[in-house]
């Protein structure tokens, strides 16, 4: 009986050492696909899908799963069946109730151990069934650790003992083991054309944004041969690219698509007129401007040198206009005509004993009384001689005093002037003649009637200047005893201008 009760408090006492000996371990390794959790304390699962770029390849997708991460196509359907963790139970329990699983059981130092792993398969029509895998294990202080994909690893931890950190990993202040940032601290491997991602327990190395991999370098990628492809131009840059527009085009706030510019609005360098065009402008001038060789100013149109018919006198040339002028003695009409002033009726500066003759381009004063001795005045412009005056006899009975105006240049033969007598007498006989004042023949006098004649101009004139001609009408009877003339002193002013 001491023999017995001996036995059994060694037993005792070599489990309490036992169980002192295990809990003074601590772990906080965790296997692969998984990470330790410092605040639950316990391992859980890296999604493998959001921190590794490009986890697939070939248009599949990422599927996150316990460990690890699944590439399968985009047309799979995807059923996973999480098993509810169980209770913790004694080792027995637990290998008891493992469900759906193949359990093993060996015999260890004071424990046994029972691993349970679920099937999986493809079902039909593509979809992928996955059931977790649960491990049970049992210490020999009968302290039950369950393993799930929700609970990777649990482990009691005691904070007083240092920790044995896996690759990647270091100790922090607190005690637990955090990830080394290999990129951060400089003890990656990386090229220099070529990016650090740091990973948890590890780092990767890809190319920068812009860039591909070929071989083991990193070549620019040509955003331009790649859709979407810029609106009109695209520039590649190492890395990158941007999108340049035609002239007269401005990139839109997208940056990729070129819009017109109004340079009528945004800066019109049209020095009159501005029309704008899709790309471009053009500019155009007022009437009376013609567009200079920079096609942006205007030069003003000499009209009178385009033409010498525009006046009928003379051109002025004005900025983006022309006007008419007229000589003094003329007024414009219709803005080209010149037109004669009739000065005796607006200006006339004669004076009492005087008559004012208006003629093309000016006026002239003449006596009332043009008689001159032995002549008197009868009437307005006729004088008679006398006939009780001898000196009367050798002369003409009469002179009429008549005047006349004919513009410079006046085409010829002309007929210009008529003259027919006053008194018929019967078996008379009249004849007419130019009798002075045509000394370079520039008139003839052609008898129309027995009683009329007419005065033709048969050289061309030019003024100004006054021309004094006397047509004579000599009157003989038919038998030759009577013998009277008479005179009519005509004026001829032919003015400055053939207007």
């Amino acid at each position: 009986m001491m023999l017995k009760a001996l036995f059994l408090t060694m037993l005792t006492l070599a489990l309490v050492k036992s169980q002192d000996t295990e809990e003074t371990i601590t772990y906080t390794q965790c296997t692969d696909g998984y990470e330790w959790d410092p605040v639950r304390q316990q391992c859980k699962d890296i999604d493998e899908c959001d921190i590794v770029p490009d986890a697939c390849k070939g248009g599949m997708k990422c599927v996150n799963h316990y460990g690890g991460y699944l590439c399968l196509p985009k047309t799979a359907q995807i059923i996973v069946n999480n098993e509810q963790p169980q209770q913790e139970t004694p080792a027995a329990e637990g290998v008891g109730a493992a469900a759906n699983a193949a359990a093993t059981s060996s015999t260890g130092t004071g424990g046994v151990a029972a691993t349970g792993v679920a099937a999986s398969g493809v079902v039909p029509g593509g979809g992928f069934v996955a059931s977790a895998a649960a491990e049970v294990q049992t210490g020999r202080n009968n302290f039950v650790t369950r393993r799930n994909p929700a609970d990777p690893q649990r482990i009691p931890i005691n904070p007083s003992h240092r920790i044995q950190c896996a690759t990647g990993y270091e100790q922090s202040e607190h005690n637990v083991c955090q990830d080394i940032d290999e990129c951060t601290a400089g003890t990656h491997n990386c090229r220099a054309d070529q990016v650090c991602i740091n990973l948890r327990g590890s780092f990767a190395c890809q190319c920068p944004p812009g860039y591909q991999k070929r071989g083991e370098q990193c070549v620019d990628v040509d955003e331009c041969t790649i859709p979407p492809y810029c609106h009109q131009r695209c520039v590649n840059t190492p890395g990158s690219f941007y999108c340049q527009c035609n002239p007269g085009f401005q990139l839109a706030a997208n940056n990729y698509t070129c819009v017109d510019i109004n340079e009528c609005d945004a800066s019109n360098q049209c020095a009159q007129q501005c029309y704008n065009i899709l790309g471009s402008f053009i500019c155009q001038c007022n009437q009376g401007y013609e567009l200079s060789s920079d096609r942006l100013n205007c030069e003003d149109i000499d009209e009178c040198r385009t033409s010498s018919y525009l006046c009928q006198y003379q051109c002025v040339n004005e900025p983006g206009k022309f006007s008419c002028m007229c000589p003094q003695g003329y007024q414009v009409v219709r803005g080209r005509t010149c037109q004669d002033i009739n000065e005796c009726e607006t200006t006339n500066e004669c004076r009492e004993d005087e008559m004012c003759w208006n003629y093309h381009g000016g006026f002239r004063c003449y006596p009332r009384n043009p008689c001159q001795d032995p002549y008197v005045l009868t009437s307005e412009n006729r004088c008679v001689c006398p006939v009780s005056n001898a000196m009367c006899r050798e002369i003409p009975q009469s002179i009429v005093y008549k005047y006349m105006s004919i513009r410079s240049d006046r085409s010829v033969p002309s007929d210009i002037f008529q003259i027919q007598a006053t008194t018929i007498y019967a078996n008379t006989i009249n004849t007419f003649r130019i009798k002075s004042g045509n000394e370079n023949g520039e008139f003839y006098l052609r008898q129309t009637s027995p009683v009329s004649a007419m005065l033709v101009l048969v050289k061309s004139l030019s003024g100004p200047r006054e021309y004094i001609v006397d047509l004579e009408m000599v009157t003989v009877n038919s038998i030759g005893t009577f013998r009277t003339s008479s005179v009519l002193r005509l004026t001829i002013i032919v003015g400055p201008f053939s207007f």
